[in-house]
């Protein structure tokens, strides 16, 4: 028997195609006018024929690129800086780029933006216009210059290079000789401005009408397209700290100076690439990149940030005046803000969380664009370049190598050759790909030849033969450039891919592609609501910053299973399967998580009295924000902390709703106040509130070195519905005393 995977496309489309002589007759092009004629059809087939400039197919061909923001920020641990900051706050001693490279290139990264200039408006390169920058510093003497040895590092590393250069000048707005909003008139100005003593090689000029801030700007951007090598990007940031005396910007001018002495690069935050509407990572469920826009964009001085969900749907295009192409980056921080603060507190993201936006920002029609702030050394932390390894690792493991490799079908859609493709008709045509051995996957890579017939498919299943007969695995949107489908693993000898819905025939398909990932299952959390329900999930990570609600470890492996027990056993594959939360009283769960033929890591939980019924009775006075019931909401984010200002002596009087056999407690300190915590301490139990027995003392130690969950055990169970806990002394001698979460283990 010889194997067949087959691609049929069926004739579902989302409108009628009647109009088959009129799409015939609309030439391809990046943007395309709609007409007070156009029917809300001729619309459609106007937004099949907008296809990318050279420049922005290059730009999502380059999939995955690498920010870095690094400048006074990094030594003073602020995000946004003020412009007041003397420069020798740049305090860098050493610099490392061929050590961002490195780690750029085991990434699996092709191009690299730097903030050449920031919003407190401090540049990092030896310009010839001001003295705010890192010339007014003491490294290498004033004469260093980052962008100098990054555009080495670069050509060293064959990777493209990008420069942000921040419209936004807070030292600029703030110095009395300020250009920013100064109320210079408009005149004739010639870029670049004659420095005596600097001469630039690059003879070409421009004369342009602008103001004092905008010839600055010209004269910048024309040393960096000009002294660095070749610059692939562009990027203008539209965040603005401050604004002073109305001032404008005269992209047109920016843009004509770009396209002349750059002209293989993409402007970001203007026509060729857009902002895609966070900075977490997130990406949309559907990413067209024909956007509508009110006004021509290729004339337009202001492009607003789009932030929506629905971005591009045909309903948006009815609306519009132009369809313009025009990809969107998907922006984000491997740590907690996007400079450099600290290794103790900052979080990095973790592998999963960085490999799971690669694959939905890559393989969701989109660009990722990923920052990595070097520190005060000049480097990449240890712990980001850990992660851009591994990422780097698990991306060649994955994508390296189709599975269809080896395969006969259509050479244009196997040659790994974007330029090539297959049209399929209306009439489902299909594509046979013989195999002659069943082959294992979990993801599926296709692409749509977007440089020649623009975005078309709007909705797709994948079906795999199991079992004798076909079997949707997946289910897809659009496609555009690229689209990965991830799905729970399935071997098979046949895959077909049915086209449900298209904007426009005929569709074209340049590449499609078979990959497996290695199931890597998660560390769990396990973890009790105030309900008493439990729930088991992956584990999320130390990072705290900008996210949102997602099931990292779950997009990356579909085959993902959690198993658990109730009565302490150790949980194998035979065991329950978690579904979701379930309520439980009290005793200990063992969860483990399973992925296609490996486990994880065992996670264990004891859980105590369910605390839907504690109330308070009586405590120290709390510091504000800080309230008594924070101690059992069963949230270890928040906590009880008093206000009285002493080492011992302050307590807490807890109604448990009920009387129950207490065999011991647990305390857990808080994590972000390593001030408060409980050393030393007296537990007292009652049945009515009124008489007291003294239960027993504990001592929990280390805890400033070590702040996890303690437990202390009874020498024998008391009987009681309050308890009251008396602290006698505090870790580090500290004055306050502080509880996250505590919970009573019963018999």
């Amino acid at each position: 028997m010889r194997y067949k995977l087959v691609i049929a496309c069926l004739a579902l489309f989302c409108l009628p195609y009647s109009q088959k002589s009129n799409a015939q007759d609309i030439p391809f092009s990046s943007t395309i006018a709609i007409d007070n004629d156009d029917s809300f059809d001729s619309i459609r087939i106007k937004a099949a024929h907008v296809i990318p400039t050279e420049n922005q197919y290059q730009a999502l061909r380059d999939e995955f690129i690498a920010f870095v923001h690094f400048g006074p920020n990094t030594f003073t641990a602020k995000e946004w800086g003020s412009g007041f900051e003397d420069p020798a706050v740049f305090d860098l001693k050493e610099l490392d780029t061929d050590q961002w490279c490195q780690a750029m290139k085991a990434a699996g990264m092709s191009k690299v933006i730097l903030t050449v200039k920031h919003h407190d408006g401090f540049v990092l390169w030896q310009s010839r216009y001001t003295k705010h920058g890192i010339m007014s510093t003491g490294f290498r003497d004033g004469k260093g210059d980052i962008l100098e040895d990054l555009s080495a590092s670069c050509k060293k590393y064959g990777l493209k290079l990008g420069v942000y250069l921040s419209p936004a000048d807070l030292y600029q707005i703030e110095s009395p000789e300020g250009l920013y909003g100064n109320l210079s008139k408009k005149t004739k100005r010639t870029i670049p401005r004659i420095v005596e003593g600097r001469p630039f090689e690059n003879k070409t000029s421009f004369d342009f009408v602008v103001d004092d801030y905008n010839e600055y700007f010209l004269n910048q951007l024309f040393e960096l397209l000009t002294e660095y090598g070749r610059i692939d990007e562009v990027w203008f940031d539209g965040a603005h700290p401050k604004r002073k005396g109305g001032q404008t910007y005269d992209y047109a001018a920016w843009k004509e100076l770009i396209r002349k002495l750059a002209p293989q690069a993409v402007i970001f935050g203007r026509q060729d690439i857009r902002w895609c509407g966070n900075e977490s990572g997130k990406t949309r469920a559907i990413e067209w990149n024909v956007i509508p826009y009110d006004e021509d964009p290729n004339q337009m001085n202001r492009f607003a940030d789009i932030t929506g969900e629905d971005v591009a749907s045909l309903e948006k295009l009815h609306t519009a005046n132009y369809l313009h192409y025009q990809p969107a980056e998907t922006n984000t921080s491997i740590r907690e803000g996007w400079f450099y603060r600290n290794d103790d507190e900052q979080g990095v993201r973790s592998a999963d969380d960085v490999f799971d936006i690669y694959e939905r920002s890559v393989g969701g029609n989109s660009i990722f664009l990923l920052n990595i702030p070097p520190n005060r050394e000049g480097k990449f932390g240890k712990r980001d370049v850990e992660v851009l390894k591994e990422v780097g690792s698990r991306i060649k493991s994955t994508y390296g190598k189709s599975l269809l490799v080896g395969a006969h079908g259509p050479e244009k859609v196997l040659d790994k050759d974007q330029d090539t493709y297959v049209l399929l008709s209306e009439h489902g045509d299909e594509l046979s790909f013989k195999l002659d051995k069943p082959i294992r996957l979990n993801r599926l890579m296709i692409q749509e030849a977007i440089q020649t017939h623009g975005e078309r498919v709007a909705e797709f299943e994948v079906e795999a033969w199991l079992d004798g007969k076909w079997k949707v695995i997946s289910k897809g949107k659009n496609i555009g450039y690229k689209n990965i489908q991830r799905f729970a693993t399935v071997t098979t000898d046949r895959i077909r891919i049915k086209i449900a819905k298209a904007r426009l025939m005929p569709v074209s398909i340049s590449e499609v592609a078979a990959y497996y990932y290695e199931t890597r299952p998660p560390q769990l959390d396990i973890v009790r609501d105030l309900e008493g329900k439990v729930s088991i999930n992956a584990q999320k990570g130390d990072f705290g910053w900008k996210t949102y609600e997602q099931d990292i470890a779950g997009d990356l492996n579909r085959d993902l299973s959690i198993h658990y027990t109730l009565d302490g056993s150790d949980p194998i594959r035979e065991s329950a399967i978690y579904r979701g939360p379930f309520e439980f009283d009290h005793g200990t769960i063992k969860a483990v998580a399973y992925g296609k033929e490996d486990e994880g890591a065992v996670a264990e939980e004891l859980f105590g009295q369910v605390k839907k019924n504690w109330k308070v009775v009586n405590s120290s006075s709390a510091a504000k924000g800080f309230e008594a019931n924070n101690a059992f909401d069963e949230n270890v984010e928040s906590y009880w902390k008093t206000d009285v200002d002493r080492s011992s002596g302050q307590s807490l009087v807890l109604d448990l709703g009920e009387t129950i056999d207490i065999t011991g407690f647990t305390y857990a300190p808080p994590l972000n106040d390593k001030e408060g915590m409980i050393e030393e301490g007296k537990l007292y139990v009652s049945k009515d509130g009124k008489l007291w027995e003294f239960s027993e003392a504990f001592v929990f130690g280390n805890l400033i070195n070590d702040p996890s969950e303690r437990r202390h055990y009874f020498k024998s169970h008391v009987s009681g519905r309050y308890i009251k806990l008396e602290v006698t002394r505090i870790a580090g001698g500290q004055g306050h005393a502080a509880i996250a979460e505590i919970g009573i283990l019963v018999k």
